[in-house]
């Protein structure tokens, strides 16, 4: 035969041994069956087909076997294909197993499916979490506002895990629990001696129900006096009492200025019809002298008792000076 024969066929044997070695996971097919694993080579050809990382697999039905947890490969591997955590699922079932936590092998895919932390549930059902609420807000019956902060011990419910409510729920619950307990208190004392009525009426509540844990505790953390929101109240009201009170007498006043203006304006117009009254008396006078229905002596006699009304005044004070009233006398 030819070089160029040989050449060739060692090419073609070189080719089908890399081929070979790449298609088939020689090393994880001898992991498997030195671990007791039965996984065929083919059957790992199959899940590199299918686009599955066959040392996920493999490994993970490795750790099972060693711990004496009997998992169905096909779930396995369709758990893989749907985006679940596989070594997530498989350290759950080992820890829940060691803790001795009653989890089945299709609830922790569905936990797991559900976006849940299935490894992080099992390790807070064995050791709870604490949960720190914010500083909530809380007034008195006396006014007072009391700030309080809490510590939620929690574990994780794994029968609740997948559609129950989550941490925010807890936080909020508890919130809402603390305002209850500090609002029906009829004074902020007795709240500051017995900080723990909130911690029990919060309890006696059931928060956790329909959520993903189970509340163990609520300790009060801190306990601080806020405003004094009522006393603060009773002195808005007031302004704004004083307020109205002060808009009211502004609107009287100027209803009174506006009366006085309009009696001024009266008062003038009287005068005026006045002197155009008086006016018209020399006139009446003169006509009265000329048709002869006034005579001289009643004239004069007329101007006597103006005369004399005149020093009257003066002498009563009235303004008018005598000095006047005797020189119309004498005219």
């Amino acid at each position: 035969m030819e070089p160029i024969v040989y050449l060739f066929i060692g090419l073609a044997i070189l080719i089908f041994i890399i081929l070979f070695f790449t298609l088939f996971p020689i090393g994880l097919w001898i992991e498997a069956i030195a671990s007791g694993v039965h996984v065929s080579l083919f059957s790992m050809l199959g899940m590199r087909l299918r686009r599955i990382n066959p040392s996920k697999i493999v490994r993970a039905l490795i750790k099972a076997q060693k711990a004496g947890i009997t998992i169905d490969r096909n779930k396995l591997e369709a758990h893989f294909l749907a985006g679940g955590n596989v070594d997530r699922v498989i350290n759950a079932l080992i820890s829940a197993q060691s803790a001795e936590i009653p989890l089945e092998f299709e609830k922790s895919l569905a936990i797991d499916l559900a976006g849940r932390n299935v490894e992080e549930a099992v390790k807070m059902s064995v050791n709870p979490k604490v949960i720190e609420t914010p500083v909530v807000a809380a007034i008195a019956k006396d006014g007072i506002e009391l700030r309080a902060k809490a510590r939620v011990t929690v574990r994780a419910n794994i029968s609740r895990l997948v559609g129950g409510a989550g941490e925010e729920t807890i936080i909020a619950r508890v919130g809402e629990g603390i305002v209850t307990t500090v609002g029906s208190s009829e004074t902020h004392k007795a709240v500051l001696e017995n900080p723990d009525l909130i911690s029990r009426t919060v309890l006696n509540k059931g928060l956790d129900a329909g959520t993903a844990y189970e509340i163990l505790s609520i300790d009060i953390a801190d306990v601080d006096v806020g405003r004094n929101v009522g006393a603060q109240l009773q002195m808005d009201q007031a302004e704004a009492d004083r307020r109205i009170a002060q808009a009211k007498a502004e609107e009287r006043r100027a209803m009174a200025v506006a009366q006085e203006q309009e009696n001024i304006a009266r008062v003038q117009e009287m005068r005026a019809k006045v002197v155009a009254a008086e006016a018209e008396v020399p006139k009446a006078m003169a006509e009265a002298l000329r048709s002869g229905k006034l005579g001289v002596m009643d004239y004069y006699q007329m101007q006597n008792v103006i005369s004399d009304t005149r020093m009257r005044q003066a002498i009563a004070g009235d303004g008018a000076a005598p000095d006047a009233a005797g020189e119309s006398a004498k005219k």
